[in-house]
């Protein structure tokens, strides 16, 4: 497939990923009426001749499909469309909205107590896993350290309770976080937010803590709002995009 650049993440152009280029051409048909509520969509194999692509490829876009609550996918029947518009991502078993309201409430003074309660213990433990995400490439063991960092910060509190509340949300917070870097690229900017959220904790601050944290989850609101209502235009029919 050729590549376009007709997507961009911030301010930073970025290149459109195959999975992303199939997701927005089927979202498009769905969103246009193409596929309607209660149709099946053709099957895999049709799909991936018919958009050029592998089975893994459609596979990402067609469970993207699902986490945005446009499809539900039925075990040897197919795939089908039941929302023509995405209205709340589910990521687990919680919907983005109710996930995003508890880590406002949760994390973010979390942040603050960390900040006067951590340990040199803390601090070696965060800035070590803070260095691992900086050099890690893969999204998927990047995800799964994205989720200790929260914990670290949690445990960093020194209340069980915080660390508990983030354990229960863990599976949610991974699922999360794939969607949000495979769909807006948000890995390099969230290790900017972690980092600044370490160097407040390194220097004791409670405001910059609470301040960097608030600027971490709203940055994940952005990115998710984007998703949700992009202004997009189709890879697949403008270009293609990148394998």
């Amino acid at each position: 497939m050729n590549l376009s650049d007709s997507q961009t993440g911030g301010l930073v152009p970025r290149r459109v990923s195959a999975m992303e280029a199939v997701l927005d051409h089927l979202r498009g048909a769905i969103e246009s009426g193409r596929y309607a509520i209660g149709d099946k969509l053709p099957s895999e194999a049709e799909l991936c001749r018919t958009l050029e692509v592998s089975r893994p490829v459609l596979r990402e876009a067609l469970r993207a499909l699902q986490t945005m609550g446009l499809t539900v996918s039925r075990t040897g029947k197919g795939t089908f469309v039941v929302a023509s518009t995405v209205e709340d991502p589910t990521f687990g078993d919680y919907a983005a909205s109710d996930l995003l309201e508890v880590r406002r409430h949760i994390e973010i003074p979390v942040a603050g107590y960390a900040a006067v309660r951590r340990t040199p213990e803390n601090l070696d433990h965060l800035a070590h896993l803070l260095d691992r995400m900086e050099r890690e490439t893969d999204t998927t063991a990047w995800v799964a350290m994205d989720t200790l960092f929260h914990l670290a910060v949690a445990e960093a509190a020194q209340n069980p309770v915080f660390r508990r509340v983030i354990e229960e949300i863990r599976d949610a917070l991974a699922r999360q976080s794939a969607f949000l870097n495979e769909l807006g690229g948000r890995r390099e900017q969230s290790n900017r937010e972690h980092r600044a959220i370490v160097e407040a904790l390194v220097d004791g601050s409670e405001h910059d803590a609470v301040q960097a944290m608030s600027h971490h989850l709203d940055r994940v609101e952005t990115t998710l709002t984007d998703i949700v209502r992009p202004q997009r235009t189709d890879p697949l029919t403008e270009g293609g995009a990148e394998a």
